[in-house]
């Protein structure tokens, strides 16, 4: 048995990025350890949605360990910085949050658990954060030296194939789903999420865990309504969205050679 580390940034990233190789990792017998960044207190919910007195990040951290508790996550850690917003917006610049926090100091945090856990696998984000996000950008700023600290042997950062989503983005204006004035110019930079399928380094067939994985999504209510992008769809859409999860594993590649990051563990 060997121990997988899935850090995040927000509560609900977890079943998003990476909840197909937490939950594959938990049925062939190994441990897997949650740990997040902030509480996600500044995410978004109808009016009325709280109960009396209650706070946003409360409900979301009952949310994140029934949705670990769906993953197999035996362990759920939060470092305790507070969310900091999407970049550009003044909350990026408020003491406590993660994006201003110490690289070096949140390091530590991290690298206290991987030692306790004795951590095989630890997964973050690529440099980019997925897609930009201060608090994404940040784990992987923060993960990738806890690693060095901890000597955390086998790292990889989430991501999304930006070939496949232009392909798949094309197909959809092809079958008139999508605009063509509506696809972004992925040859000019315009592509904000995930990276060129050259540089990936994994791919992971999660599509036997999709049950797991949505109902991991749908554990946050708070942020993932029954009406939502991620919720609403088909399964089949949601197969074609959901059931492959990328990495980049550090120190390897360029080049696709991997199907499990828990391989040979």
């Amino acid at each position: 048995m060997a121990t997988l580390v899935s850090f995040h940034a927000h509560p609900d990233d977890e079943c998003i990025v990476a909840g197909g190789v937490m939950r594959k990792a938990f049925e062939e017998g190994h441990r897997v350890v949650l740990v997040v960044a902030t509480r996600g207190e500044v995410g978004e919910v109808p009016d009325g949605f709280l109960d009396d007195g209650e706070e946003l990040w409360q409900r979301r951290v009952e949310e994140t360990h029934a949705s670990a508790e769906v993953l197999g996550a035996k362990r759920v850690e939060f470092l305790g910085y507070t969310d900091s917003g999407m970049m550009g917006e003044p909350r990026n610049d408020v003491p406590g949050t993660f994006w201003q926090a110490d690289v070096e100091e949140a390091a530590q945090r991290l690298a206290e658990i991987l030692r306790e856990e004795e951590a095989d696998v630890l997964t973050v984000y690529d440099d980019n954060g997925g897609y930009g996000h201060p608090d994404h950008i940040q784990v992987h700023r923060v993960g990738m030296r806890a690693a060095e600290l901890a000597g955390t042997p086998r790292v990889y950062e989430a991501t999304s194939n930006s070939d496949e989503m232009r392909r798949g983005m094309e197909e959809a204006v092809r079958t008139g789903q999508m605009k063509a004035e509506d696809l972004p110019d992925f040859d000019e930079g315009g592509a904000e999420f995930g990276k060129p399928e050259a540089i990936l380094t994994a791919r992971v067939d999660v599509k036997a865990y999709l049950p797991q994985k949505r109902a991991a999504m749908r554990a946050h209510a708070s942020q993932i309504s029954e009406d939502s992008f991620f919720l609403a769809m088909p399964d089949e859409a949601f197969a074609q969205a959901f059931g492959v999860e990328w990495f980049i594993r550090a120190g390897q590649g360029p080049g696709i050679t991997e199907t499990d990051i828990m391989a040979g563990l």
